[in-house]
């Protein structure tokens, strides 16, 4: 029971770390990219660093060989003059400036070979840094869309629904209205001219509108007959 109350304890404080981190997201992006970049501006000091090691130590066997070489004319010379003292002399200080200038030399390669090395990794790293950057924009204008979504409540959608349909239902009143009223002057007009009509047919003008009684009783006796 022990183990198990363990591992949901610990279960629980994994998912709340996700959801820290989930919620968070984009803000530890910023950060990480802000170290990333200040990682490879350090990298990038690391190289200039060790490209001037490398530029002293060339400048150090240029040193040596012209050393070597202004000893090895006077040591000449000595040998011209019969001095096998300072010859020799002169020969164990070249032995020991070329022994200094092949050391230079191996750590003059040394510094190439590393400062090759750093330079791919430097412009890997930029590249890798660059893609972030870009992709830091694109989850940027992303994060800025979803809230733009999410600036209408549904309170406020609803409000416009409702207000579409009163003003559906007002635009149909309207209609109906304007329907009415020409049907009410449709009438008033037939009514005006019917009455013109009877009026007309009493003075006996034209045709009579109905028949009298005389007329009837005249049209029942030619049946009878």
């Amino acid at each position: 029971m022990f183990k198990f109350v363990t591992t949901l304890m610990r279960a629980h404080s994994h998912d709340t770390v996700e959801a820290l981190t989930d919620a968070n997201a984009l803000t530890i992006l910023r950060q990480q990219l802000r170290d990333a970049a200040q990682g490879v501006e350090a990298s990038k000091r690391a190289v200039a660093v060790v490209m001037a090691y490398a530029a002293r130590e060339e400048k150090t066997a240029q040193r040596l060989l012209a050393q070597i070489s202004d000893l090895e004319t006077r040591a000449l010379d000595a040998l011209t003059q019969g001095r096998d003292d300072l010859a020799t002399e002169a020969a164990t200080a070249i032995a020991e400036l070329e022994a200094e200038h092949a050391a230079t030399q191996k750590a003059v390669a040394h510094y190439k070979t590393e400062i090759q090395r750093l330079r791919g990794q430097l412009v890997l790293a930029e590249q890798r840094l660059r893609a972030l950057q870009r992709g830091k924009q694109i989850a940027d204008a992303t994060e800025r869309t979803h809230r733009l979504r999410g600036s209408l409540p549904g309170g406020v959608v609803a409000s416009l629904r409702e207000a579409e349909e009163t003003l559906e239902r007002l635009q149909t009143r309207h209609d109906h209205a304007d329907a009415v009223e020409g049907a009410m002057t449709d009438l008033n007009a037939n009514a005006t001219a019917g009455a013109t009509a009877a009026r007309l047919s009493a003075a006996g003008c034209g045709a009579p509108l109905k028949s009298d009684a005389a007329q009837v009783l005249e049209r029942l006796r030619a049946k009878a007959a």
